[in-house]
């Protein structure tokens, strides 16, 4: 059977802040084998992102990959390193490398290197939960352009896992995503007025927030 894959037809050309994207035409291919499809950001940004459309649905979030690295540093959901994986030839030259081509392969593939970073918003502990001397912090991440993220809290400089739960991913009405991470603390360290942040990693973007108790209102 002949598939058709996609890198965008015939080509994508996508012009922001000087930057200009090109991929090559659609490629044909019988199942079981491997294809590879190229894509050159044309400016060095270290990094690309894959995402796969099928006609008539949300893109998917295939996978992201960094130049410095030897292989993808995220994957989306169903989506797994056996069956996809990426190379580059250069920090501008970037390759989709699908392995085994199945039916449900055929599609438009497409990479971005200029997805936003998440939009961050820090709450802080209610009065009620302070009175039981716990502190919980909320972290309500906005915007992520996928819903596969990475969390991860500090408390005055030094990443944290005690007491950390995040939820998974929401589709926002905008086809981005939002997710919340909370983090539990004793009272007593809320009260020490240190800098505590959250950070966000998501197809390739990276943000940080950081909130102190002086700056909060009581």
């Amino acid at each position: 059977m002949l598939l058709t894959l996609c890198a965008l037809l015939p080509a994508l050309t996508w012009v922001s802040s000087q930057k200009v994207l090109t991929q090559t035409p659609s490629v044909q291919t019988d199942q079981s084998k491997t294809v590879t499809m190229d894509c050159n950001i044309a400016k060095d940004d270290d990094y690309v992102s894959w995402y796969k459309q099928i006609p008539q649905a949300a893109p998917q979030f295939v996978l992201s990959f960094y130049h410095s690295q030897s292989s993808p540093k995220l994957y989306g959901d169903s989506f797994s390193s056996s069956h996809f994986t990426a190379k580059a030839s250069s920090s501008i030259d970037y390759q989709l490398i699908i392995s085994n081509v199945e039916a449900g392969d055929s599609a438009v593939y497409y990479c971005d290197s200029a997805a936003p970073p998440p939009v961050l918003t820090i709450f802080p502990p209610s009065s009620e939960e302070l009175k039981s001397n716990k502190a919980t912090l909320v972290c309500l991440a906005n915007d992520m352009s996928s819903g596969i993220a990475d969390v991860r809290w500090l408390v005055d400089g030094n990443s944290v896992s005690s007491g950390v739960t995040t939820g998974s991913a929401e589709q926002q009405p905008n086809k981005k995503f939002r997710l919340s991470s909370y983090l539990t603390i004793e009272k007593s360290e809320w009260e020490k007025d240190t800098a505590i942040a959250c950070e966000v990693s998501a197809a390739s973007k990276a943000t940080t927030k950081a909130i102190k108790k002086s700056e909060c209102s009581d």
